[in-house]
Parts: C-alpha cells; structure tokens; sequence
C-alpha cells in the first residue's frame, strides 16, 4: 500500500487554494469590462474614467499626457489617471540605445 506524506498532501492541497483564490475574475468587453492596453480595468466605467485610464497608461508608458482641468475638477478622471498609471508602469519600455 502506497501513502503519501502529509507535507506532500498539504502542498498540494494550499497550492490549489492558492491558485483558485488568486485568479482575476474579468468580464470580457462584451459583458461590460473595460480593458485598455491589455489590461482589465473593470465595469460601469465612466467616460471620464475611461479618458483618465487612458491618459494614465499613457503616461506609465513614459509619454507624458493628462488633461489639467479634468484632473483637477473630475473625480473619475483623476481617479483613472492614477489606476492608468499604476496598472501601466509595467508596460514602460527604456531603449537603452538612446
């Protein structure tokens, strides 16, 4: 008779917790989900919200570009430059020939 070793059985075990709790769960673009640069944003966005992502990624990409007045007047639009921002930084590309 072959039995495992309880260390063997609880890693197995914590690893399929892990990767069930750990997976995003995005609406596809048809269901309502906003996706910008490949990345998942969420849903029931604002327009504005949406142009703030969007200037935000932007500027993570290392190209500068946010509109001053809706960020200073416009919640959404502030609130999405800053998730644009954040959610983007990964997506800078520095050409080191330059």
């Amino acid at each position: 008779m072959h039995y495992f070793k309880p260390i063997t059985v609880l890693s197995l075990t914590s690893s399929l917790f892990l990767f069930n709790a750990c997976t995003p769960k995005e609406i596809p673009l048809e269901k309502g989900g906003y996706y910008h640069s490949n990345i998942y944003f969420g849903v029931n966005l604002s327009d504005s919200y949406q142009k703030g992502i969007k200037d935000g990624c932007t500027t993570a990409k290392g190209n500068y570009k946010k509109s001053h007045q809706l960020f200073k007047n416009d919640k959404d639009y502030n609130n999405g430059w800053f998730l644009g921002r954040n959610k983007c930084k990964n997506l800078l590309i520095i050409d080191e020939n330059e």
